[in-house]
């Protein structure tokens, strides 16, 4: 008997195999755009997996190291990266992956297509999509609220697809004293002329460190040598890390990060010591004018992870068209392929969410959004984040689980997977950070109501009969929604922070319900084929709206297990 060996999974051409890429792009673009568009995704949906694995092989297995010293005991602080690292920098520059967004060729539709190809090359990118995303989110920022200068040197370096001009940014945030309360940041600002101030502090977890600038944070020293507290002293800074001479920039760095996940990023603890930065925007408005910023990197963290699902799901898919067990192949045992159909589900509701991001940003960007579409965009942008970000590692766990004991080892590969899904809560906000960025859009900038007209509209706009009852049981969910909330508004700030989470999930579901029922008429009608119709019904059988009263005894039980101590037995807790 010949001795067995397993096939790996294979993939082929990640675009012309994604069918819910093609179809929502068809939906999405005019067929003019969608000609000039689509050759330019076949050959990249074609590289990443082709001559892109070699270089993130490299790049994985060549960490980043920190060189502190030359030989001759001179503090030098290099970050030595891959070669393959180095080499998507370049791809990624050639490739447009941020050009795109701001050449604007496509006009809002321009970040549809720009995401498009982010989302095919993340997965084959060893994590260059996080310095990506910033590089992204700063060339926003200076658009919006960058000086002249700024937009007339910087700026271009960040949109360019020549590789020898390409800059990528950092984003130097967190502190030891916090990362999400950024109130509490303690790098100091003090004034050196005109526009320009001197940075002191330490900023504890720095990504895309060996980048050549970045935005971060800091407190504007006053007249007296005084800084204002909380997030009202706060004010943004644009640095370059290195000077004239390449040396780095009155900055030290005194760590790489040990992380669990993304391992090929450069991730350092340094001190700013006098490193020169400009600030951007109005003195003060820090917080406000990171939001720029911080919008545009939280729409990538949701492709990221809408991207990480669906590559999972196709590996796993080819596994078990590959992989026998009990006399038949994986894909033929019913229980497994119920496995597989509930991923599909859970990535076309994560992608569907996020690519209506996607286009409401890019009608943002060009200056057609209305004002309703502005209040959607800034309450679906948190909801898409921190929903598919979860979505994302559950998913990818039960990926690994598809392969058996193959998804536990490492030379496989498929480990990394998880451990890199694992930041995507993580990072740009925690899950519970946005559900309470959700309900402060809703209470400052009133968005649930153009958010609930934009659902109703949607789920109007669903007229096949065969659908009337999936429509009628969402409506009905977003009924229950909309009755929580004046219960939750009324009832103070306790009540509505401890059920965020669970409302935030609730609005992400249902949203997504009407997105993916839309999406399964256009399917029926185009293409005659009712497996999106499949994926809206059982998406929409699922539980829409857990919603949570944590009213004053739930609370305090609450207290009592999330601390471990005593609760008293009464007739609150035996109800």
């Amino acid at each position: 008997m010949a001795e067995f060996f397993q096939d790996a999974p294979q993939l082929g051409n990640q675009f012309d195999d994604d069918r819910v890429l093609r179809w929502y792009l068809e939906r999405a673009l005019p067929a003019e755009v969608r000609e000039e568009v689509e050759p330019d995704l076949r050959n990249l949906g074609g590289r990443v997996v082709g001559d892109l694995l070699p270089l993130a092989a490299d790049a994985h297995q060549n960490p980043p190291r920190l060189v502190q010293f030359d030989p001759w005991g001179r503090r030098i602080d290099e970050i030595e990266t891959a070669h393959g690292w180095r080499a998507l920098d370049r791809i990624s520059a050639e490739e447009g992956l941020v050009s795109i967004a701001y050449e604007r060729r496509f006009g809002p539709l321009s970040r549809i297509y720009q995401f498009a190809k982010l989302y095919l090359f993340s997965p084959a990118s060893a994590t260059y999509t996080c310095p990506l995303a910033m590089t992204d989110g700063a060339a926003r920022a200076i658009e919006v609220h960058g000086d002249p200068e700024l937009q007339m040197t910087t700026y271009p370096r960040l949109i360019t697809r020549d590789p020898d001009q390409f800059w990528t940014s950092g984003q130097w945030m967190t502190e030891r004293t916090g990362g999400s309360d950024v109130g509490r940041t303690q790098t100091i600002a003090r004034a050196d002329y005109g526009a320009w101030y001197r940075l002191h502090g330490t900023k504890w977890f720095t990504s895309a460190t060996t980048s050549q600038m970045a935005m971060t944070l800091a407190r504007i020293d006053d007249a007296q040598g005084r800084s204002l507290p909380g997030s009202r002293g706060l004010s943004l800074f644009y640095l370059e890390t290195r000077d004239a001479e390449g040396q780095l920039n009155h900055i030290t760095i005194h760590r790489l990060k040990d992380k669990l996940g993304t391992r090929s990023l450069p991730t350092a603890e340094l001190t700013l010591d006098g490193t020169p930065a400009k600030l951007l925007g109005k003195a003060g408005d820090g917080v406000r004018n990171i939001a720029t910023l911080v919008n545009v990197t939280r729409i990538h963290n949701a492709v990221c992870a809408a991207a990480t699902m669906r590559h999972g799901l196709a590996l796993a898919r080819d596994y078990a068209a590959r992989r026998e067990a009990f006399g038949r192949r994986l894909a033929d045992h019913p229980l497994h392929a119920e496995t597989l159909a509930n991923l599909q589900i859970e990535f076309q509701a994560a992608f569907h969410l996020t690519f209506r991001a996607v286009e409401l940003m890019g009608k943002e960007e060009c200056g057609q959004a209305t004002s309703e579409e502005l209040a959607v965009l800034r309450l679906l942008t948190p909801l898409a984040k921190l929903f598919t970000a979860r979505q994302c590692v559950a998913a990818t766990s039960e990926v690994l689980e598809t392969f058996g004991g193959a998804g536990y080892v490492e030379d496989t590969g498929l480990p990394r997977l998880l451990r890199d899904a694992q930041v995507l809560p993580i990072w740009e906000g925690t899950t519970n950070i946005l559900s309470i960025d959700a309900l402060r859009a809703i209470d400052r900038q009133d968005a649930f109501g153009p958010f609930w007209e934009e659902m109703d509209r949607r789920l109007s706009g669903i007229t096949m009969d065969e659908l009337s009852g999936d429509v009628a049981a969402v409506r009905e969910a977003a009924s229950r929604i909309r009755a929580y909330l004046p219960v939750a508004l009324g009832e103070g700030s306790d009540f509505q922070q401890a059920g965020a989470r669970a409302f935030a999930f609730s609005l992400a579901r249902t949203f997504a319900a009407g997105l993916l029922l839309e999406q399964a008429q256009w399917t029926a009608r185009h293409k005659d084929d009712a497996r999106d119709i499949a994926a809206a019904r059982r998406w929409r059988r699922q539980e829409l709206t857990p919603l949570a009263s944590p009213d004053a005894t739930h609370r305090h039980e609450t207290h009592a297990l999330a601390d471990d101590v005593g609760l008293e037995v009464s007739d609150s807790v035996m109800r």
